[in-house]
């Protein structure tokens, strides 16, 4: 997919910030400092769009980015990470939780996932979830040029034994480096947004 116009709209805490134009929405998902920021970036053909950070946990709303006036690209607060208080956490969980239950826009989860590590228990917890709520998820296994190309089967049997992988989800390898995987990831969204037949 061809990114002629992107940009950044709003740090969304609750409902009535959200968004009313109706687009297709697919959220990201994942560990504090696994790579989404760089992702959406690389995604999005922009350096510093999504704002990248040393501090994990650094993102704490669902940060919002419209792609072409087709969809939105939704940022979820990093999991995991232990300097954020259970408090926090406790918020998170519920405004998270809220979305994925009730955005009817929300087409897609990206699961975003490190190729390189088993996944988290935070990482099975999510896929679970989303798995028992019915939702449609893609696990994309960031970092893949971190790793010698004849080691990726062993990666991806790891993470798919661990999160109990569904054969109706996708997985795609991806690399915020070089790209690998961008066309293929662009191809599922495009496909669950019903965009399949934009031109390119």
């Amino acid at each position: 997919m061809k990114v002629t116009k992107s940009e950044f709209v709003i740090s969304a805490v609750r409902p009535d910030q959200y968004p009313v134009d109706a687009l297709p929405e697919i959220a990201l998902a994942g560990r504090s400092n696994v790579g989404k920021s760089s992702l959406i970036n690389r995604m999005l053909s922009r350096k510093n769009l999504a704002r990248t950070s040393a501090t994990p946990g650094k993102t704490q709303q669902l940060n919002y980015y419209r792609v072409n006036d087709d969809l939105y690209l939704v940022d979820f607060p990093g999991y995991g990470y232990a300097k954020v208080s259970k408090t926090q956490r406790a918020a998170f969980g519920e405004m998270i939780e809220k979305y994925l239950l009730n955005r009817k826009e929300l087409k897609l989860v990206l699961l975003v996932v490190d190729l390189r590590h088993p996944p988290s228990k935070d990482d099975i917890n999510m896929y679970g979830w989303l798995q028992h709520y019915g939702l449609d998820v893609c696990v994309v296994a960031t970092k893949a040029d971190k790793i010698p190309k004849t080691r990726w089967p062993k990666h991806v049997k790891i993470i798919k034994e661990a999160l109990g992988f569904q054969p109706q989800h996708s997985m795609v390898m991806f690399s915020s480096e070089n790209g690998l995987g961008k066309d293929e990831l662009w191809d599922i969204i495009k496909s669950y947004a019903n965009l399949e037949s934009e031109s390119e």
